[in-house]
């Protein structure tokens, strides 16, 4: 109930021995500047209604860094490579508001390669070092690497070096746009949680927040919620 804190967060993932179900639960959504909470999610889902307050940091930088790239993505084949409750599966939404046609691949999923193969946007966030080979590319797309995983280099002092769940080198070759790790969604996902941070603080001041981007005839993608329902 402090006024003077507008955002509350949580470091993921929390000991074994800790519910963090009901740690994230105890967040009251008007200060849930990760976005994670039912009512911030429920609201990013849904069509019509309250837009949420706060977008889940991650999800919310690809679709800068998409928009950034000048592409008019309506229309256009996304896939998602991952379904986790941080990235995934807000991420799917935040497409599908932009009038993408969103498809989710997780570890269940048959012949993935065949999915991301059409994909001209392409998400991937499995956790799994270079899964997605450079042959698996449509040629132009834009691929958004949310992975970071250690692999083994012997010439590094530590002994390995960092790379995403895209197989960077090979990739490069074939995409139109592509992020590298690190440096790509990382220092992104950094800059959205510092705007949810502000926004959350406009918001307990009774000042409108600020929208992700309102660029060549998007819908704002904050209040997705709110535009999808008029238009259908």
């Amino acid at each position: 109930d402090d006024k003077a804190v507008h955002g509350i967060l949580v470091q993921l993932p929390l000991p074994k021995h800790i519910n963090e179900d009901k740690v994230l639960a105890s967040i009251p959504h008007h200060k849930d500047v990760d976005g994670f909470s039912a009512q911030n999610i429920g609201n990013l889902c849904l069509k019509g209604g309250e837009p949420p307050l706060a977008v889940p940091c991650t999800p919310a930088g690809c679709v800068e860094l998409i928009q950034r790239t000048g592409v008019d993505v309506k229309g256009k084949d996304a896939v998602v490579v991952g379904r986790s409750n941080i990235v995934g599966m807000p991420m799917a939404h935040l497409l599908r508001s932009m009038d993408c046609t969103v498809t989710v691949c997780h570890s269940r999923t048959k012949d993935i390669k065949a999915h991301v193969r059409r994909a001209d946007i392409l998400v991937a966030a499995i956790g799994k070092a270079e899964f997605i080979k450079g042959d698996w590319i449509k040629p132009g797309a834009i691929v958004i690497d949310v992975g970071i995983n250690d692999k083994e280099d012997k010439t590094k002092k530590r002994g390995y070096r960092l790379v995403g769940d895209v197989d960077f080198a090979a990739a490069k070759k074939v995409a139109a746009h592509i992020t590298p790790v690190p440096g790509g969604v990382g220092p992104m996902t950094i800059a959205m949680l510092l705007r949810n941070t502000l926004n959350l603080a406009r918001h307990a001041s009774g000042l409108e927040r600020l929208i992700l981007r309102r660029d060549r005839g998007y819908k704002d993608v904050v209040d997705s919620s709110q535009g999808e329902g008029a238009k259908e």
